[in-house]
């Protein structure tokens, strides 16, 4: 299975989109709790705080994953996920 998810920062509200086939593990890598092969935009985060999971989906297929991932990092998909996230 594979998961699109949506992180946000504890300290700063940031929110970062992505797609994992083991969600647990790339929370843990984006923390900074695990080694990655790259340094990730949030496991650089200056400003600190934990990244914590505010919203995921799965599906059975990479190519599923995939498109929706670039959908919700477009403008629609970023306005249709603060109505989600915030509860409106």
């Amino acid at each position: 299975m594979f998961w699109v998810y949506v992180l946000t920062n504890s300290q700063n509200g940031k929110k970062y989109i992505g797609q994992t086939s083991d969600l647990e593990l790339r929370l843990q890598r984006h923390n900074g709790l695990l080694p990655s092969k790259k340094k990730s935009f949030t496991s650089l985060n200056k400003a600190g705080g934990t990244w914590i999971i505010t919203y995921k989906e799965e599906y059975k297929t990479r190519q599923e994953t995939l498109k929706r991932e670039k959908y919700l990092k477009s403008h629609a998909g970023r306005d249709w996920l603060g109505e989600i996230i915030s509860g409106r």
